[in-house]
């Protein structure tokens, strides 16, 4: 049976951080799906359809990655597409307190659905897309935070 994963996230933007873990993913399974949601908390810089583009940019080559978008509940999602295990990455304790109430509802909701945390690179450990947005209205650097391949695209949205 093909192991068949999920790292879900708003991906706005797509940041080192996120592709590491995506690339760790997809050689710990068969197939990883990247899932772009909208998340309602937060208000977007990209559409969905323009994070979907700048992660099929990025993560071209990777054989068995695929980028979706999708609205409505994780579980749900995971059920009706045969995924068996949510990945995600964890920067520090603060995320682990998040992540973990996220995965006993997930959990709930599809109990056939697991959770796998990651920890992140240590080199990526400060890193989100928060601080992106924040290095790039200000007209930092944001090179050492994105992929080369979307920078300008990034860069552009965000200045």
């Amino acid at each position: 049976m093909q192991k068949k994963v999920i790292c879900p996230g708003s991906f706005d933007p797509v940041t080192l951080g996120h592709i590491d873990i995506i690339r760790r993913a997809s050689r710990m399974f068969d197939h990883v799906v990247v899932g772009v949601l909208n998340n309602v908390a937060k208000t977007p810089s990209f559409s969905t359809e323009e994070r979907i583009a700048l992660l099929r940019k990025t993560l071209d080559g990777i054989d068995n990655v695929e980028v979706v978008g999708f609205d409505g509940l994780l579980a749900q999602y995971a059920k009706d597409n045969n995924i068996t295990a949510i990945v995600k990455g964890l920067r520090a304790v603060s995320d682990f307190e998040y992540e973990f109430q996220q995965a006993l509802t997930n959990k709930k909701l599809n109990s056939e659905l697991e959770t796998v945390f990651l920890t992140c690179n240590s080199d990526y450990m400060y890193l989100s897309s928060s601080i992106v947005k924040q290095v790039a209205s200000l007209g930092g650097d944001i090179s050492p935070f994105v992929p080369e391949c979307v920078h300008d695209e990034i860069l552009d949205r965000l200045k």
